[in-house]
């Protein structure tokens, strides 16, 4: 990761909650020098504190980054602090869900090379995936700076319009709740059929955990994962045509689900 750039001029963290943290911790981590670091946050934790970088200091006149990373229902208090930094050649990267381009170009200016992106919660382990797309001021050394700041939690996608964010929203950025309801319930299954809560808790954890890497790691589609593991007539098949049921299975069911989450960030983006 190269973050020469960023360390001659300086990024700007704007927030610095459990997102901006993991990002945060991963430039430390790649060598990012605190001194060129100066974030913005009313309520510094005690870990930020000691990480030695600028906080709640005067900003530099022209930093190479400005990253954003408060919530929506922040967004127009925190705003103000960093508008004098519009119009430049510094870039602005946001992982502020439902903040549409256009709304930082109205407070920043039209001709400000900004960056909208989506990582997903997983960035606390550097696990994440970010889906980023720049508006036509955004170059591509912007983006490509942008992809190096980001790929410190985790994988990266280019997105080919700024509509796709609310189904990416839909998708990734709220989906790992989706698993995490997936693991609480196959646990409580589990104590149905008369296993202990603990253990129960432990094998849908691994299950989940074991599955997500063998798909990430192998050549095959996840379809054809599946059926590798279907024998006929076995007990996962006998699972499958209860899961995979047209009306009450999982495809209905996730596909409202994502549908849903997408629909209400459309909303959001509209308050």
């Amino acid at each position: 990761m190269d973050m020469t750039r960023v360390a001659e001029q300086g990024l700007v963290l704007l927030g610095c909650g459990k997102m901006g943290s993991a990002m945060l911790a991963g430039w430390l981590e790649h060598g990012l020098p605190p001194a060129s670091v100066w974030v913005i946050d009313p309520h510094p934790s005690d870990w930020l504190k000691a990480q030695g970088v600028n906080i709640n200091t005067p900003l530099p006149e022209a930093p190479a980054v400005v990253l954003v990373a408060v919530k929506p229902q922040m967004m127009g208090e925190a705003l103000p602090a960093i508008q004098a930094l519009g119009g430049g050649s510094t870039l602005f990267v946001s992982v502020a869900a439902g903040t549409s381009i256009a709304t930082f170009e109205s407070v920043l200016g039209s001709d400000t090379p900004i960056i909208r992106a989506m990582p997903n919660t997983p960035a606390a382990i550097r696990q994440g995936i970010t889906a980023l797309i720049g508006n036509s001021h955004a170059s591509a050394e912007d983006l490509t700076l942008a992809e190096n700041l980001l790929s410190a939690v985790g994988e990266t996608v280019r997105l080919e319009d700024e509509t796709q964010m609310d189904a990416v929203t839909g998708l990734s950025g709220s989906g790992p709740a989706y698993v995490f309801h997936l693991i609480e319930t196959l646990a409580k299954a589990g104590e149905a059929q008369g296993l202990p809560h603990d253990l129960a808790m432990k094998l849908a954890k691994s299950t989940v955990a074991g599955a997500g890497a063998l798909a990430m790691s192998a050549d095959e589609d996840p379809s054809q994962l599946r059926i590798n593991v279907t024998s006929p007539n076995g007990t996962t098949q006998a699972a499958l045509e209860v899961l995979m049921h047209e009306e009450r299975g999982f495809p209905d069911l996730l596909h409202r689900a994502v549908k849903a989450a997408t629909d209400r960030s459309k909303e959001l983006s509209r308050e």
